[in-house]
């Protein structure tokens, strides 16, 4: 098939000047005339690009989209932020209500993350724009308020498919999946990911989405999954599900995690044969008192952990500052606050977890291991308990058991516990209790 080279569009690739407009007259030809955009080795600067329907972009290997440094490159579009519909800026490659797409080809997605992370925390890491949020009590708006670009955005769009590209060092999360079906996420790296709200992989009210053979270091949640915040997540309303998360690495971070944004529940999640090596967290479930909805029917088989401060950290009341709201005083705050200070009716609240089997769990640590390690914390509400847990054949290397508070029909069949204490440690087995 003909390919359309975007350097014959003017598109600059030594990195000094913006190659948006360049690029995207490319991809609007190339989706018009169903031809492959290709994308050479090269750097190319860019604000926000659009693909089209049956867009087709194949980057050479050692080809980096740069994003570029001034937000006023990046319109603001109508989207879904951490769970919460607003205007927000635009990521450097967009999606949104398309359909028949495909990004491949060994190339580099760069968002330029240590300036926009400085905006956040400050050169200092205490001086930045969180800073003055936290000091006005409004840390539940900061993420919010301090816009940064993502890397890749698909919103409203189906039959997708993502492979083999870097992404690095992205402003805000690295790729979201919002509203989306039928998507393929196959063999993508995500690495150089240390700033807040660098998650790797989000897939937030999407359905038929299978992630595979990726590796991920992100500096939050490597691979999550979502379905909306609070009141105006309950308001959408969009379930996540039929979701397969299989043979990724994971280096850093907080692991698989489901959550906290899931107003609009979770169901049908198939994780297995996943390796996580340092990291965090391993499978991660988190919400909010507030949040509402139902994470249910969850599978997980074949994970493998090495050096995994908590192997399964389920908290159903997770992170107070970020998700109590104060909003004494703000009687004229902005539209968009209103939006993610809406709540759900009480008698919604609290997540409900059940039907989760776990089986065939390997956890283990080095003898040179110097953090804390718990095996299990799994903490949900008296009043709304998680029901039918099953953990089956899983051998766990810990520093201590850890925490299970209100959980029913629990079921430890063939689970080992060793607790370290340097290079020596006790065993506890658990079976059928």
């Amino acid at each position: 098939m003909e390919q359309l080279n975007v350097q014959a569009f003017g598109a600059d690739s030594t990195g000094a000047t913006l190659a948006t407009v360049a690029i995207q007259t490319a991809i609007d030809q190339g989706a018009e005339k169903g031809q492959v955009v290709y994308v050479p080795k090269g750097v190319y600067l860019v604000g926000s690009l659009f693909l089209r329907n049956h867009s087709q972009l194949h980057f050479e290997e050692g080809a980096t989209l740069l994003g570029s440094p001034d937000i006023q490159d990046y319109p603001e579009v109508f989207a879904r932020v951490a769970g919460v519909e607003m205007d927000w800026p635009a990521a450097i490659l967009n999606g949104l209500a398309i359909t028949d797409v495909s990004i491949t080809g060994k190339g580099i997605i760069d968002g330029q993350g240590p300036l926009w992370w400085a905006l956040y925390w400050g050169q200092d890491q205490t001086g930045g724009k969180r800073a003055e949020f936290d000091a006005q009590g409004l840390r539940w708006i900061a993420d919010y308020a301090i816009k940064r670009p993502r890397a890749l955005l698909f919103q409203g769009s189906k039959d997708l498919h993502i492979a083999d590209i870097t992404l690095q060092r992205s402003g805000f999360w690295n790729l979201q999946l919002t509203y989306c079906e039928n998507v393929l996420v196959k063999g993508i790296k995500i690495h150089d990911n240390h700033g807040p709200s660098t998650d790797g992989i989000d897939i937030d009210s999407s359905r038929h989405v299978r992630v595979t053979e990726c590796h991920l270091a992100c500096g939050d949640d490597c691979i999550a999954v979502k379905s909306g915040r609070d009141g105006d997540g309950r308001r959408v309303n969009l379930p996540s599900e039929d979701i397969e998360v299989d043979h990724c690495h994971v280096y850093s971070g907080y692991g698989i995690t489901i959550g906290s944004e899931v107003a609009g529940s979770v169901r049908n999640v198939r994780i297995h044969d996943n390796v996580f090596e340092n990291s965090d967290c391993g499978l991660r479930m988190k919400s909010s008192k507030e949040r509402g909805g139902v994470i249910e029917d969850i599978h997980v088989n074949h994970l493998t952990m090495k050096n995994v401060q908590f192997p399964f950290s389920w908290i159903m009341d997770w992170h107070n500052a970020y998700n109590r709201k104060d909003l004494t005083g703000l009687a004229d705050m902005p539209k968009a606050w209103q939006a993610v200070a809406a709540e759900i009716p009480e008698s919604e609240q609290m997540t409900l977890v059940k039907d989760v089997v776990v089986e065939n769990v390997v956890a283990t640590l080095s003898p040179d291991y110097t953090l804390p390690a718990r095996a299990f914390d799994l903490v949900a509400f008296p009043e709304n308990p998680m029901t039918d847990v099953t953990f089956r054949n899983c051998q766990l290397t810990a520093k201590e058991f850890g925490r299970i508070e209100a959980v029913t029909g629990l079921v430890f069949d063939q689970v080992t516990v060793s607790v370290a204490q340097g290079n020596q440690g006790e065993n506890d087995s658990f079976d059928n209790r």
